[in-house]
C-alpha cells in the first residue's frame, strides 16, 4: 500500500493535491492500492470526494501522537510519498521507524534527509542543489509531474488574440485583480479562472467588465486551456502545463522561489517572465510575440511522462 500524504490550504495553493492526482492516475494504471493522506480542508476534501478517492483527514502538525505508525499499521503502508514543501524532522522520524520506503517532493524542510528519494524537479537553480537533502535526488524537467491529459490537447498557436488569466487555486496575494487592471489599460479582452480557495471574488467583481468572461472552478483546465492562444499565469506548475500542450504564457511569480520557474521558461524560449507579483509588466503582450515558436518549443522539450519515470527510478 502507498499513502500519498500532501497538504492543501489557501496559503500554500492546490499545487500539491493537483500533483497527486497526477500520480493517482499513474497509480491506478499499475493497479497499486493507495491512500491520500491530508490536512482539513474544505476545497481539497471536496475534490478527492468528488474524484472517489479514498483519504483519510490528518494533522500535519503533530508531531507528539504518532499518528504516521497507527496508518501505517491500519493500511499496511510500505511506501510513503510526502508533497508538502516543508516536511519536519519529526514526522519523518515516524516514517521511517517502520522501515516504509519514503519519497519526497520539491521538499525544503528538515526531514527530507531521511528520503530515499526526493524529486526536485523544479530545483532549476544550480545555487540551490546544495540545499537539496535526500539519498537519491532526481532534478530536470524530465521528472516534473503533469497531466497526462495534455496530451488530448496539443496544438501549435500562430496568434494571440485569445488569452486566459489564471493565478492559481487560490491566488494567496490577488495578483489577478491587478492583471485585470493593466490588461483593461491596454484594452484588452481576456477570460479569468478562478479556483476554488480563491478569496477574492468580491473586489474581482467590482472591477471586470464586459470584455472579461468569469470562469469558476472549471472541471478541466488542461481542456479549458485548449480553446487559447496565450495565457497569464503564476510561476508555479501551471505555465509547464500549458507549455506542454502548445499554450505559451506571461508568467508572474507570485512566490519567490517561482521566479526561478519563470526565468527558466523564459529562457527556453516558452513563455514570457514578466517579473514578481509587485513588479511585473504585461506591456509585452503588445510586442511582437513569436507565438508560433514559443508554442512550438514547448511542446517539443517538456513531456508528460514524468510518473512514469519517477516510478521505474523507485522500482530499481
Amino acid at each position: 500500500m502507498i499513502s500519498l500524504c500532501i497538504e492543501s490550504s489557501h496559503q500554500k495553493g492546490m499545487g500539491h493535491l493537483f500533483r497527486a492526482l497526477n500520480l493517482i492516475a499513474c497509480l491506478q494504471q499499475r493497479r497499486e492500492r493507495f491512500i491520500v493522506l491530508i490536512n482539513r480542508d474544505k476545497a481539497a476534501n471536496s475534490i478527492l470526494e468528488n474524484k472517489g478517492i479514498d483519504y483519510e483527514i490528518v494533522d500535519l502538525l503533530d508531531f507528539t501522537s504518532d499518528w504516521e505508525t497507527s496508518l501505517i499499521k491500519k493500511h499496511h503502508i510500505d511506501m510513503w510519498i510526502n508533497d508538502r514543501l516543508d516536511t519536519d524532522i519529526r514526522h519523518t522520524k515516524q516514517v521511517t521507524k517502520n522501515n516504509v520506503k519514503l519519497i519526497t517532493f520539491d521538499d525544503k524542510g528538515t526531514g527530507a534527509i531521511f528520503a530515499d528519494i526526493h524529486v526536485a524537479a523544479m530545483l532549476l537553480n544550480d545555487n540551490d542543489r546544495s540545499k537539496i537533502n535526500g539519498k537519491k535526488i532526481l532534478t530536470g524537467i524530465e521528472y516534473l509531474v503533469l497531466n497526462k491529459e495534455i496530451d488530448n490537447y496539443k496544438r501549435i498557436r500562430n496568434r494571440h488574440d485569445k488569452i486566459i488569466i489564471t493565478l492559481g487555486g487560490s491566488d494567496t496575494y490577488g495578483v489577478t485583480l491587478e492583471v485585470v487592471r493593466r490588461l483593461k489599460k491596454l484594452n484588452k479582452t481576456a477570460a479569468i479562472v478562478i479556483g476554488p480557495s480563491f478569496a477574492h471574488k468580491k473586489e474581482l467583481a467590482a472591477i471586470i467588465d464586459d470584455r472579461f468572461t468569469l470562469k469558476e472552478n472549471v472541471h478541466s483546465l488542461i481542456q479549458e486551456f485548449a480553446g487559447y492562444d496565450l495565457a497569464v499565469t503564476g510561476g508555479g506548475i501551471t505555465p509547464f502545463e500549458a507549455n506542454a500542450s502548445g499554450l505559451p504564457c506571461m508568467i508572474i511569480a507570485s512566490e519567490i522561489w517561482e521566479i526561478d520557474n519563470g526565468t527558466f521558461l523564459d529562457r527556453l524560449g516558452a513563455s514570457v517572465f514578466t517579473g514578481f507579483r509587485d513588479s511585473f509588466k504585461l506591456d509585452l503582450i503588445d510586442n511582437d510575440l513569436i507565438i508560433e515558436k514559443m508554442s512550438a518549443i514547448g511542446m517539443q522539450n517538456i513531456s508528460t511522462n514524468a510518473a512514469e519515470k519517477i516510478f521505474k527510478e523507485i522500482d530499481a
